[in-house]
């Protein structure tokens, strides 16, 4: 049998060994899924917190329940380890490293290149290696072929390579690793095959495309698809409140209109690893073939100025309490990038609470889903959270909303409260009032008020 025929009877038969490279938000449920699918799996990290975890039934990411992690490590199918050279064992190997960006908003591939040669060190006849980090049109093939075929084995023939994007969405109860179509792109006929006879082993749908390239393309189309709309928000939400317009009232009546439109919301910013960072993937490339993509990075202009915005708002709306922003204790709610998850990365809150710290402010945070701030790359705040009570919330001059978690819905925590800025629209559906402009010239109007409260503040 050809080394294709070989690894193809493999994954029928659930005798594949699969590797899954980077136990983060993707890594760890692929590894997951493949297990309960009913493959051997050998899961890899270079931190060696997180297989120690693992091994010991523990899950670090809260949407993925330790109950699921202890079962799957109990069953003796999947093992976490720091060990890369147990690679060589692997028929299939997944890549879900991390793709930031650098300093001036370039590709960092230096994780995609470092995971490539301890792969190349090791790769042998039989292997197929799927890229699932997302990164710009033409890395698969320029990044990860050579240091393979440097190895003297031939791709189609020896050895199988493909692109496949993660599409996780933490936090989701509709759509999870099994459910959402998996894209596949490999890099030639014989990858392709492979490709989509495993995932096709694991979930529910496999959309084959003609090229890596492809794949690599339709994920940061998906992703600056969502950034573009959210810049439209975000600008809407600056002139609506310059006119006195409440930019929700609105969004909520465009989205009646039964064809043609799709609503997308206003933020203190963008948040999680895909949205921030991904479209100037593209950007960058772009530029290498001459081209200027001017639509994608003025939408990027305008989502990272969303921090400044909410802080100058919070300024604002402290004067007319005849109170400074320096010295002001301010609490800020969320410091994850989305609702009711553990997910910190690239959480606007990071910059709002350090813009307020460069202001003068004492600054803490409330999140119930992160109790002590994690370093990361570019923040370090060396915080934990306060606790989530009316007494706490008193406390403090200002809370300023930067993430909708469900704990912050309770009405009973704002009793004390005298001002809330609010970028999320938490406090209206609990019927507080809203000052919805703070503009120069106006000074800001008071809607009606439904219930006592805090003044509340849009930003």
């Amino acid at each position: 049998m050809t080394p294709r025929e070989e690894l193809l009877d493999k994954i029928h038969t659930r005798h594949a060994k699969i590797g899954v490279i980077g136990l983060g938000y993707v890594g760890l449920p692929l590894a997951l899924l493949f297990e309960e699918a009913g493959f051997e799996v050998v899961a890899f990290d270079i931190d060696p917190a997180k297989p120690e975890a693992l091994q010991r039934g523990e899950s670090y990411i809260r949407h993925i329940g330790a109950e699921r992690v202890a079962r799957a490590f109990a069953g003796g199918r999947v093992v976490a380890t720091t060990d890369f050279d147990r690679l060589a064992e692997c028929d299939a190997i997944l890549i879900c490293v991390p793709t930031p960006l650098g300093k001036h908003r370039e590709p960092d591939l230096s994780f995609i290149r470092s995971t490539a040669a301890e792969v190349a060190a090791r790769l042998r006849r039989g292997q197929l290696v799927v890229l699932e980090s997302t990164t710009y049109p033409g890395t698969t093939r320029e990044e990860l072929l050579p240091p393979f075929e440097a190895r003297g084995l031939e791709s189609g023939t020896d050895f199988f390579l493909a692109f496949s994007p993660e599409r996780e969405d933490p936090g989701n109860r509709t759509f999870h690793t099994q459910n959402i179509p998996k894209i596949v792109g490999g890099l030639d006929p014989a990858s392709q095959e492979l490709t989509t006879a495993l995932y096709g082993a694991a979930v529910e749908q496999v959309v084959p495309v003609s090229s890596p390239e492809v794949a690599e393309a339709a994920k940061l189309l998906e992703n600056i698809f969502r950034a573009v709309n959210i810049a439209l928000a975000n600008e809407m939400k600056l002139v609506l409140d310059r006119m006195d317009v409440n930019v929700w009232e609105v969004i909520e009546a465009a989205r009646t209109k039964p064809f043609g439109f799709m609503p997308f919301y206003p933020g203190p910013g963008l948040g999680g690893h895909c949205i921030p960072l991904d479209p100037f993937y593209l950007t960058w490339k772009a530029a290498e073939h001459g081209v200027w993509a001017r639509f994608i990075e003025l939408a990027g202009d305008i989502n990272t100025s969303m921090p400044s915005y909410v802080v100058d708002r919070t300024a604002k709306a402290l004067n007319r309490h005849s109170k400074s922003l320096k010295g002001a204790r301010v609490l800020v709610l969320g410091l994850s990038y989305k609702a009711d998850i553990d997910d910190d990365r690239e959480s606007p809150s990071f910059e709002i609470i350090e813009r307020l710290q460069e202001e003068g402010a004492e600054v803490a945070y409330c999140d119930p889903y992160i109790p002590v701030s994690r370093p990361g790359r570019e923040h370090d705040l060396g915080l934990a959270s306060v606790p989530c009570t009316p007494e706490e919330f008193e406390r403090h001059d200002v809370l300023v909303v930067s993430t909708a978690h469900s704990d912050f819905r309770d009405p009973a925590l704002y009793r004390g409260v005298g001002l809330v800025v609010d970028t999320r629209n938490l406090m209206a559906p609990m019927g507080f009032g809203a000052k919805s402009s703070l503009s120069a010239d106006t000074g800001g109007s008071r809607e009606s008020a439904h219930r006592e409260g805090p003044e509340v503040v849009r930003a």
